[in-house]
């Protein structure tokens, strides 16, 4: 029966503790998360800021399986190197490892502060960016409280029976325990709470600094396997951060276990006590793995390149395929219920998003490296487009007038403004974008690197806009609408930026910026032309809550 407590008690802190951190990094993400990735993009240039840049993200976020998506994302996006993505989540571990030494301090008092401070500003305002700081406040509260809660369920571990005997056999197999460490932490997804819970083990002298510290590599182990599990169906270029961290990390703790057992040091020089020895550790071996990782990281890419060609993921031309073979949700059945109906036109909206969002994430991955074949099979996709959008105009026109309200009447109105749009954005996608990537595939051209750099960083927001405006579509949520909007004049602001600083490179000569001059600003213009029609689909619902204005003209 005792047992049965401890484990129900054991389970609850730890589901705490992850939902805690869970909680802690979606506000973060919420709140500041266009502004960090920004951030990443800017600082990604220089290898080692990038690893420092990633260390305070992943501080931030707690949490460097999340930071290991985001660059790997950037990298097969072409916007930072595989070298600086690989450096960055080096860095990134580091500063997950420095938040399990701040969690393992005496912060009890910041409970009931954090707690009562965060419902409050939760509570009080409507402002998005205060509501999450009010949310990340209340994480950070709970995750410290899932900690108290760990270290009171494991206290009965003292006077139990059964442990000692698992805890030696565990310190007589140390493979075993290695190998059991990875598979917890996999099966946690975070690497923070399976060395807080390692700690707390060894605070209470349950488990031996010796023991910890070999399952602080096992802990290392398994979660370097998370990200690569989690990308294993994306395009080939996005594994390759993932995969390199697997190599440097997953490879490092094998190796930094068979030193450990064999030279046996004395873990005494980590700290005074079991557990600052089992947190020192955990930071100990992820600076090595950093350190080492800076004069190794060009192998390591190379092998990784390597791997990830051998075994590549579904290419452009299956993932069209599964697009194509997609059955329509307009059922001729549900013509007569007009909820039902529009209900299945949304339905169909949603894979002319997905149609969309893949075509202009593919296109300028054809601007770095061209290829007439997938520029046809890209093209292809245009013609996808227009049936699903003359589908759906003939089936809403089919739909029954008379058993229409005036709100599912207006809906109606809006559904085909958006296929409207959403097929605009297609042909811009194929005329226009894949017409310059054809002419800078024939005239042999390159971009600057700053060129290039501002090209990626422009497509990128637009990009998030898109998912934005798609996920409106869906969620009809008013807030998004209005940073939808929001976002539609920060491009505006940010094309005449960047059309300033191309002008400059041509005042100065550049002969590259000279050569792709044309290419280069029609492609910043046709990707706000995409953005300008797809934050459009805000405006309906605005103009529903009362939040839009007449007109952007002042009065004489």
């Amino acid at each position: 029966m005792t047992g049965s407590i401890f484990f129900l008690h054991m389970a609850g802190a730890i589901a705490l503790l992850l939902w805690a951190t869970r909680m802690v990094r979606t506000g973060v993400e919420r709140a500041y998360g266009e502004a960090l990735k920004q951030r990443l993009r800017h600082t990604l240039g220089n290898p080692l800021l990038a690893a420092f840049t990633g260390l305070a993200l992943a501080v931030a976020l707690q949490s460097s399986t999340a930071v290991t998506l985001l660059v790997g994302s950037f990298a097969g996006s072409g916007i930072v190197t595989g070298l600086a993505g690989i450096l960055a989540v080096r860095g990134a571990e580091v500063g997950s490892a420095l938040v399990v030494k701040i969690l393992s301090f005496d912060l009890t008092l910041l409970v009931p502060l954090c707690l009562v401070v965060g419902t409050a500003i939760f509570m009080t305002t409507e402002r998005r960016e205060w509501r999450q700081a009010g949310r990340i406040l209340v994480g950070i509260g709970l995750l410290i409280l899932s900690l108290e809660m760990m270290g009171e369920a494991s206290e009965p571990l003292r006077q139990s029976r059964i442990v000692p005997l698992i805890v030696g056999y565990l310190s007589s197999d140390p493979t075993t325990a290695f190998l059991l460490a990875a598979v917890v932490t996999y099966l946690f997804h975070s690497s923070i709470a399976a060395v807080l819970l390692l700690a707390t083990f060894a605070e209470r002298g349950i488990v031996s600094p010796e023991l910890g510290i070999v399952m602080v590599l096992g802990v290392n182990l398994g979660s370097s396997f998370i990200a690569p599990m989690l990308t294993r169906a994306s395009p080939p270029a996005c594994r390759v951060v993932p995969l390199g961290n697997l190599l440097m990390r997953g490879a490092g703790s094998v190796m930094v276990l068979a030193a450990f057992l064999f030279f046996r040091p004395q873990t005494s020089l980590l700290g005074a006590g079991a557990a600052d020895q089992v947190v020192h550790a955990h930071i100990l071996f992820n600076l090595l793995i950093l350190v080492a990782g800076i004069p190794l990281s060009r192998l390591v890419l190379k092998a990784t390149e390597g791997i990830v060609a051998l075994s590549p993921g579904p290419g452009p031309q299956e993932q069209q395929e599964a697009l194509l073979n997609e059955v329509s949700a307009l059922d001729d059945g549900a013509l007569d219920k007009p909820a039902q109906a529009l209900a299945n036109v949304t339905r169909e909206a949603v894979r002319m998003c997905e149609t969309v969002e893949f075509m202009l994430r593919r296109v300028l991955e054809l601007y770095r490296q061209a290829d007439k074949q997938e520029i046809r099979a890209l093209a292809d996709l245009d013609d996808t487009l227009d049936r699903r959008h003359a589908a759906i105009k003939l089936y809403l026109a089919r739909i029954r007038r008379e058993e229409m309200s005036a709100q599912e009447a207006r809906q109606c109105q809006e559904l085909l403004g958006v296929c409207v749009r959403l097929e605009q954005a297609g042909d811009i996608i194929v005329r226009n974008l894949l017409a310059h990537a054809r002419r800078k595939m024939e005239r042999k051209v390159e971009f600057t690197e700053e060129g290039w750099e501002e090209l990626s960083t422009f497509h990128a927001a637009v990009l998030a806009n898109a998912r934005l405006a798609f996920n409106l579509l869906v969620t009809g949520d008013p807030e998004t609408a209005r940073r939808l909007v929001a976002e539609k004049d920060r491009m505006r602001d940010i094309e005449k930026t960047l059309s300033q600083r191309h002008f400059e490179r041509l005042r100065m000569g550049a002969e590259q910026s000279v050569e792709t001059s044309s290419i280069h600003l029609d492609t910043i213009r046709d990707l706000k032309q995409i953005n300008s029609l797809l934050a459009a689909m805000a405006y309906p619902m605005l103009e529903a809550e009362g939040l839009l204005s007449d007109t952007r003209l002042r009065s004489a």
